[in-house]
């Protein structure tokens, strides 16, 4: 299973010592171009890369995203989300820790079950 990481340098240097690869994006549309290329890279139903994606994008089926690059991407990742398709998409808060307003997967779980304690 490849993994591939989208968020601020800081980060990338860590994920990069534990192999996974990845790219620094500092603003919105560095974050959605490479965004697109990975998920618009990937040709299902043929199996294969397409020629204006990364390198290696077809194996990679976890796309981890700092929460600040997974804000930027906005409606395009959510479209890609629902689609339901690879890779699957992790965000994690940045190096600056969690944005403010932004759920926990437990939060969100619980307010989904209806618990609230």
């Amino acid at each position: 299973m490849g993994y591939f990481f989208i968020g601020d340098a800081e980060l990338l240097s860590a994920f990069h010592l534990i192999g996974v690869g990845g790219v620094a994006a500092s603003n919105a549309e560095e974050t959605r171009e490479v965004f697109l290329k990975i998920t618009r890279g990937w040709n299902e139903t043929a199996g294969t890369v397409l020629p204006e994606a990364i390198p290696g994008a077809g194996d990679y089926r976890v796309l981890i995203l700092t929460e600040e690059a997974a804000d930027w991407l906005g409606s395009d990742l959510t479209d890609w989300q629902l689609s339901g398709r690879y890779p699957l998409v992790v965000e994690i808060p940045g190096i600056m820790g969690r944005l403010e307003g932004r759920k926990t997967l437990v939060d969100s779980i619980r307010e989904a079950i209806g618990i609230h304690v």
